[in-house]
């Protein structure tokens, strides 16, 4: 068996070998700063209605229109992170694309991270939770604006009708030119990592079925349905990884 050493070494030679590198993300990236899995909270007992949800149901299209109050405090106190800074892995990720090596960043993260660290093209599968439109005047507010919002309820400033972030809700369709970007970079792509995702959420996981590349990297704690596709599986700290690799490059 490979040691990390060794992996790494194999996973610099494949990065110099590619002109073209494309990186797919998922939660594990941001944890390292301190941002959980939302999935993992224990989700919210609404007393009003005298029942359990679960953090899927309370982040969905259904919960936003028929029970704002409940999905606002859920949303503001599991998805939001002020203080949150880019970690280990965004910043290797962003000297990687000052390098001329990286194209694209494709993220289901919705912390905007990556462009805080300095990377340039970065695909928001799920949306941002720093951009915030009125479904009423289409008035649009950055994160610090919609957070100094009076009430549970955000209601837009200039009209009084509902704000809603600029996240993809369970139930709601992703974004078309995100999509398209996102395809397009990766089926250009000559190699495609994969850092901190489980694969396990579509439509997001599918869209790996469009790379036709050389190499194929997974780094993830742990093991994943697409291992075996894989040019080289790192079941190891996707910060302890990227950084080892830049600094070497």
């Amino acid at each position: 068996m490979e040691t990390l050493e060794e992996k790494i070494i194999s996973l610099r030679g494949m990065v110099k070998d590619s002109n073209n590198i494309v990186f797919f993300g998922g939660a594990g990236v941001s944890t390292e700063s301190n941002i959980p899995d939302f999935r993992s909270s224990d989700g919210l007992f609404s007393k009003k209605l005298n029942k359990h949800f679960s953090p899927e149901q309370l982040v969905s299209h259904t919960f936003f229109v028929h029970y704002p109050e409940d999905f606002y405090k859920f949303y503001r106190e599991n998805l939001i992170y002020r203080d949150a800074k880019p970690n280990k892995p965004h910043i290797a990720l962003a000297d990687l694309e000052k390098k001329g090596k990286l194209k694209a960043i494709v993220t289901q993260n919705i912390d905007g991270l990556h462009q805080m660290a300095g990377s340039k093209n970065v695909f928001e599968l799920h949306g941002s939770v720093n951009s915030n439109t009125c479904l009423s005047c289409g008035y649009n507010m950055d994160l610090e604006e919609f957070l100094g919002l009076d009430g549970i309820v955000a209601k837009c400033p200039k009209c009084g009708g509902s704000v809603k972030p600029d996240v993809v809700l369970y139930e709601e369709s992703l974004n078309d030119d995100t999509i398209r970007g996102a395809i397009r970079a990766i089926s250009q792509a000559d190699m495609l990592i994969v850092g901190g995702t489980s694969l396990v959420v579509y439509p997001a996981a599918g869209f790996l079925d469009y790379f036709k590349g050389k190499y194929i990297v997974l780094i993830n704690k742990a093991e994943t349905g697409f291992d075996k596709r894989a040019d080289l599986v790192i079941n190891d700290s996707i910060g302890k990884v990227l950084s080892s690799l830049v600094d070497s490059l």
